[in-house]
């Protein structure tokens, strides 16, 4: 999240940004006759006591790392037992870094690398699993730790195509049969501040919902230059985040985050999107570094998405969703269409009877108490249906060509290779054109 200045949250609506939205969503811009009151909401700091709760870690990379510690914080007893990962030097490095800050001592015969790794934690003595694979391999991974019948928490995206959207939304079907947990890593669903505005838009804050944005726009993240001594497979692996078919590029890997607060926050998912994407300045893979879409709602509204990772340009990170009688950021602060604040969240430091308490380590409180409360959460179709929007953005971007909400559910387009070893990968490092790619090819050889 961005620490955005009080004055670079206003919108400054002046009944233009979303006045067409307004307008088709049959609704006038009225301000609420009456003060409304919301439902009281509480939270749990932290999980109960009970039986150890043993997890294994499929993915030993930093996000992976990070989330196994967030695990151990949640409650009493809770240990990793397990490790998997594709290389034995992120797995030492994690299982060093388990060790120093989480106190952890992971048995040499509970390691395990390889593409088949995660079959081996799933056959060790857990209970459940937390997913954090390049997200290709998460349909694969999640299918089969429910098949074993263990809770799951599960990175975002869940996957990179539509094939693994619905293989997750089977499987999180399968998983609610079984009375298995499942929670999905867009932590700002786990957000105090961002479930205390919900609550209140959820309850009519804001009237009626017309339009929203969301934005990613950043920096590049990071890459990893193939070594002459590694195969395609291994170079791509190890630059996972910068490689489509491992990632699902830049609007999945990371601009979920957004769209899933915005699909939260509206209720809806969008029913098609049109827009535009390029590359400008990566240095590996195949990704655009930039999006800009438009999607529609079914009441007539629209959503403006926007998502880059160019160094040197303004930084935005945020959501908006915009009603009736108001407008939110979702995040902490609910404004009347005059761009005045109704209500502003209250930060733990401004509210002894409230504890600061970091999102990371909320998903897996939560995740943890629902497991020992017998109340299964299930998140599996929030994240797909994020995931799904995401890959319904980028595939109007990667073609020019507007992308409806049914025919990508029902895509048929699959991503990555269906063998895995080490060795070549009939990938090439190009990034998509839109169109039609063969008469551009014709002109620039007649030129």
């Amino acid at each position: 999240m961005t620490n955005d200045k009080p004055e670079q949250e206003k919108l400054n609506l002046n009944r233009r940004t979303f006045i067409g939205a307004v307008a088709v969503a049959g609704a006038g811009a009225v301000l609420a006759s009456c003060k409304k009151t919301y439902p009281p909401m509480t939270f749990v700091d932290s999980a109960p006591d009970g039986p150890v709760l043993k997890a294994g870690l499929i993915g030993c990379g930093e996000r992976g790392t990070g989330a196994a510690l967030n695990f151990l914080k949640a409650g009493p007893n809770l240990k990793i037992v397990a490790l998997g990962d594709l290389f034995p030097d992120h797995l030492d490095k994690c299982r060093a870094n388990l060790a120093q800050k989480g106190q952890q001592q992971i048995a040499d015969d509970h390691c395990f690398v390889g593409f088949d790794a995660y079959k081996k934690v799933l056959a060790s003595d857990v209970d459940l699993v937390i997913c954090a694979t390049p997200p290709h391999f998460r349909p694969m991974h999640f299918d089969a730790a429910v098949d074993a019948k263990k809770h799951c928490f599960i990175e975002k995206p869940c996957a990179v195509d539509a094939p693994g959207v619905r293989s997750v939304m089977a499987t999180g079907q399968k998983a609610a049969a079984y009375h298995l947990c499942v929670v999905a890593g867009t932590q700002r669903r786990h957000d105090r501040a961002y479930q205390e505005t919900y609550n209140r838009v959820s309850h009519g804050a804001i009237g009626q919902i017309v339009g929203a944005w969301a934005r990613w726009n950043g920096g590049p993240l990071w890459y990893v230059r193939k070594k002459k001594e590694w195969s395609d497979m291994e170079g791509m692996l190890r630059d996972w985040v910068n490689w489509r078919w491992l990632s699902g590029d830049h609007i999945c890997e990371q601009h979920v985050h957004n769209l899933d607060a915005v699909l939260w926050f509206t209720g809806m998912n969008p029913t098609k999107v049109i827009g535009c994407g390029g590359r400008v300045q990566k240095v590996t893979g195949d990704q655009y570094d930039f999006f800009s879409l438009q999607y529609a709602y079914p009441n007539g509204g629209i959503l403006e998405s926007m998502c880059r990772q160019i160094e040197g340009c303004q930084t935005d990170v945020s959501e908006y969703v915009v009603g009736t009688e108001g407008y939110t950021n979702c995040k902490n602060t609910i404004y009347d269409l005059s761009d005045k604040v109704v209500w502003k969240y209250q930060e733990p430091d401004q509210d002894p009877g409230k504890t600061k308490f970091n999102p990371y380590d909320q998903e897996h409180v939560d995740f943890v108490t629902a497991i020992r409360t017998n109340q299964p959460l299930n998140e599996a179709e929030h994240v797909a249906h994020a995931t799904l929007a995401a890959i319904m953005g980028r595939t109007a971007a990667y073609t020019g060509k507007e992308v409806k909400w049914e025919e990508i559910m029902d895509s048929p387009e699959r991503l990555g290779p269906t063998e895995y070893a080490m060795g070549p990968v009939p990938i090439k490092a190009e990034a998509p054109i839109p169109g039609n790619a063969e008469n551009i090819a014709k002109r620039e050889r007649d030129a």
